[in-house]
């Protein structure tokens, strides 16, 4: 652990380094591995499988793009039984894509040096993401880099064994844990590993809370910023609905919308009470398909509300035509929509009945135009079929 002492920052247009000093003070965790990693790949990984940890544990958010973890990477190559080469340190890479980018990069100059017989220099690095290369910093030579010695302004930090302990007793799971206990759940019901890990992913831009802050309550109306999984276990509700079902809502309907307005996960104000209404509706058939994801984007294209997604339904006039004309009697019946439809696509009609069965989806297209979506697809494609004796 250590303090910072401030951020510098290199203008490539200017040839010019800037000290931003605003940062000073501020506690820094540095974690060094052992030289085991050997490909861009497995550092890659690596820094991924820290990420979701840090966050799992809750110490950071580890987005590399806004300053909350930066690598430094020391790269050498030596032929297979061989001593470790010279090793070239890149410093401050705040992605993992030019993280590999500099390793590919460094790992060609190395072997390009030592193929000729020239020497590996050992130095500090950077990496240009504009030409994707690394250049040199500073010679480190066979000096070291830093003097280190006892300050006795700093005493002994001593943490007790029983506070250790409680702090492992008390983690919560970590993502590989988490992971495989989410497939072994619902694997089974159809979710698939892809899902899950997409699932998980959507978790990458949340809001890490401070040590001490209470637990976000998951049965709110209108949703705080939880997480991903625990927002799509909510919606299962211990298996009273279909698992696939709602992560096909989450990922395809809920995401797509919320893609469309540029925005992602973390800005999402559907409810969980909203989300599991309109499946339940759709699953009794109270809501189309087509009128569900109307009011779901209704809710996201608004301001937050605790409106249930039924009056809503109710409000736009989406409720299913069969569950509305059960209820009123005075809605259109089906069978004459279809006539109507039928009567004014005379070419279509024709196509259908000389046998080209693929042609009844337009006239089920016109059906739901008319209808704005109201209307099942498969009563509609049954009940065209039957009028004309098809």
């Amino acid at each position: 652990m250590e303090q910072d002492t401030a951020k510098s920052i290199f203008e490539s247009r200017e040839q010019t380094s800037y000290i931003d000093l605003n940062r000073s003070g501020s506690g820094l965790l540095e974690i060094v591995t052992e030289p085991d990693l050997e490909s861009p790949d497995e550092a890659a990984e690596y820094v991924r499988t820290l990420q979701a940890t840090l966050r799992a544990v809750g110490a950071s958010d580890g987005n590399m793009e806004t300053g909350s973890l930066r690598c430094d990477v020391n790269v050498s190559i030596h032929r297979p039984g061989e001593p470790f080469g010279t090793r070239c340190e890149i410093k401050n890479l705040n992605s993992v894509r030019y993280m590999v980018a500099a390793i590919n990069h460094e790992i060609e100059r190395q072997k390009a040096l030592l193929v000729t017989s020239q020497p590996v220099a050992q130095e500090t690095r950077g990496f240009d993401h504009h030409r994707w290369e690394t250049f040199k910093l500073r010679s480190k030579e066979d000096a070291p880099d830093y003097r280190y010695m006892p300050d006795p302004n700093l005493g002994v930090l001593d943490i007790d064994p029983a506070e250790i302990l409680h702090v492992q007793q008390t983690l919560p799971l970590l993502p590989e844990a988490f992971r495989a206990g989410l497939i072994e759940k619902y694997e089974p019901q159809g979710v698939t590993q892809d899902d899950i890990d997409v699932l998980i992913g959507l978790d990458a831009s949340r809001t890490i809370p401070f040590d001490g802050e209470e637990e976000i309550r998951l049965d709110d109306e209108v949703l705080p910023e939880i997480t991903a999984t625990a927002y799509f276990e909510k919606v299962v509700d211990n298996g009273r609905r279909d698992p696939k079902t709602v992560i096909n809502w989450i990922l395809n309907s809920l995401l797509g919308h919320l893609a469309s307005q540029e925005k992602t996960f973390a800005s999402n104000h559907l409810s969980v009470h909203q989300l599991g209404g309109m499946i339940d509706m759709v699953a009794s058939k109270e809501l189309t398909g087509p009128s569900a994801k109307l009011v779901l984007r209704h809710i996201l294209s608004n301001p937050p509300s605790s409106a249930s997604v039924r009056q809503l339904a109710v409000d736009m006039n989406l409720i299913s035509m069969t569950a509305s004309s059960s209820r009123t009697g005075i809605e259109p019946d089906l069978s004459e929509i279809c006539r109507r439809v039928i009567k004014a696509m005379p070419s279509e009609v024709a196509a259908l009945q000389a046998g080209h069965r693929n042609v009844v989806n337009k006239l089920v297209g016109g059906v739901m135009k008319e209808t704005r979506g109201r209307a099942d697809a498969n009563t509609t494609r049954s009940t065209i079929l039957s009028l004309l004796n098809l």
